[in-house]
Formats: C-alpha cells, structure tokens, sequence
C-alpha cells in the first residue's frame, strides 16, 4: 500500500508538469502574467533560503542528472543583456510551470486530507515540494541574480 502511495505521489507530480506547461501557455498571454506572475517572489531573504535548502536543492540541480532537464537555462562565459533577458524570461516560465504543478498537485494532496487519508496527502506534498516548490523558489532565486546583473549592465 505504502509503495502504491509513494509512485502515485511521484507520477502526479510529474504528471503536473505537463499541466503546468499547457495552463502556462494559455496564461503567457494575459496582462496578469506580465504585469504580477513574471514577477513573483517568495523569499526574499538569501538566509531563509539558505535554511529551507535552496542552494542544496541547487547544487543536486548542477551536478547530478537533473541538470539536462531544461537546457535552455544555462549561463555562457560571456553573456550579453539581450541573453539575461532572455534567460530571465526562460526562468520565468519554468517557474510559473512549477507553480502550476505545485498547486495542482496540492489539490489532490488536499482531497486526500478531506477523505481522512492523511499518509496519503503526504506522501504526495512530500514528492510535490522537491518536483515543484523547489524548482520554483530556485528559478526565483536565480531570477533575482539575474536582475542584480541587469542593473549593473
């Protein structure tokens, strides 16, 4: 039953960003995502990130297998405005697709929760926090660099 929960878990969450990406698509398009959604912001503090695990998150990121999941988010030696933008812009849209994932997927956990199944819930917010809060907040985190760079451009 256990092992049923725990693939169940890892499957909705993988699941979540393809659901991600189409809302996503759709939501590009509107004044909402340019105006509020391109510039969200979580945690603003490095230390706070820091203690929730971000730069470790970061680093399985770069060096594992994890980092040839979305290519189109890697820095060159020597980069130029129009690329930061550019990049920023990528990040933008991974990270709005992670959030739509976490929070379709929360829903399911939510439902779980209501039918007085609390293993279950869990164990899908517990595969849902590393597949999509945690790409999220580091795009975020990453998006802010990206915009101390801009400035001193």
């Amino acid at each position: 039953m256990f092992y049923k929960y725990i693939k169940f878990s890892i499957s909705i969450s993988i699941i979540s960003w393809i659901v991600g990406m189409i809302i996503n698509a759709f939501l590009k398009k509107t004044e909402f995502y340019t105006n509020y959604l391109s510039n969200l912001n979580f945690i603003n503090s490095k230390f706070l990130n820091k203690i929730i695990g971000i730069f470790v998150f970061k680093w399985i990121v770069k060096n594992t297998p994890l980092k040839f999941f979305n290519q189109k988010l890697t820095v060159k030696k020597k980069i130029e405005k129009s690329d930061l933008i550019s990049l920023r812009n990528d990040m933008t849209v991974s990270e709005i697709d992670h959030l739509i994932g976490f929070v379709f997927v929360s829903i399911f956990a939510l439902v779980k929760f209501i039918d007085f199944n609390f293993l279950f819930g869990l164990m899908i917010m517990l595969a849902n926090v590393p597949l999509n809060l945690y790409p999220s907040l580091l795009q975020q985190e990453n998006k802010r660099r990206i915009d101390r760079l801009l400035k001193k451009i």
